[in-house]
């Protein structure tokens, strides 16, 4: 067996690019590639890319049915399932906070541009 994967890594893949919304969105039941694309911004590869290595990590579980054409699920693994309300913790507190780190951020660059 290798070495246990660091913390850090650990944390930098579930604070990745869309991973925290495809978790929460996979937490609430099984959920169409074609639905996480349309939830998350930014292209089909990056998609892609991070659904493999949330799957790769064990955060989700891929099920591809034999339709044609193919139709792909992820699912939240236990372990995943056991992240939700972290996650929900932190996308509530992004929500409630947004509008003053929009004040914070207008007033930091006025200071600063004024500097310049």
């Amino acid at each position: 067996m290798k070495d246990v994967v660091p913390p850090r890594e650990l944390l930098d893949r579930i604070a990745g690019k869309w991973a925290i919304e495809i978790l929460v969105a996979a937490s609430d039941g099984p959920i169409r590639f074609t639905e996480l694309e349309r939830l998350v911004e930014g292209s089909r590869r990056m998609l892609t890319m991070t659904l493999r290595g949330l799957e790769r990590d064990g955060l989700l579980q891929r099920t591809v049915y034999a339709t044609v054409p193919p139709k792909v699920e992820y699912a939240a693994t236990p372990m995943a399932l056991e992240l939700h309300e972290a996650l929900l913790t932190l996308t509530d507190w992004s929500v409630r906070h947004g509008e003053s780190v929009t004040k914070s951020r207008e007033s930091y660059d006025a200071r600063h541009a004024a500097a310049s």
